[in-house]
């Protein structure tokens, strides 16, 4: 079984929840400052919005291998989960910034 190469006890997870604690709070604090150079225009929307789409995937990334346990099991399994997400995520992203900037000429 994969678990046998997990870590015991808690401090791990404790690790990992200050880790997603302290991108949360950079996500908050971005949201409320709104620095003005981050709204600069990048890629049919603002660098603020590009860095609030990078840290929630860097979030996605720690629950998926962490709370769903991807971390300790083969890495066949774990490409054939990340490589589509790690390829669809950023094609979408992109089709929807780019048509949307067609669409409303923003």
């Amino acid at each position: 079984m994969a678990d046998a190469h997990a870590p015991a006890g808690t401090r791990w997870i404790w690790n990992v929840f200050w880790l997603l604690l302290v991108v949360t709070g950079v996500e908050v604090a971005l949201g409320i400052v709104k620095p003005e150079v981050l709204l600069t225009p990048l890629a049919g929307t603002s660098i603020l919005n590009l860095m609030f789409i990078g840290l929630t995937l860097v979030k996605a990334g720690y629950i998926v291998q962490y709370f769903m346990h991807l971390k300790y099991e083969t890495q066949t399994l774990r490409m054939a989960i990340y490589l589509p997400a790690i390829i669809l995520i950023p094609y979408l992203t992109f089709i929807l910034l780019y048509e949307g900037v067609k669409v409303y000429g923003y």
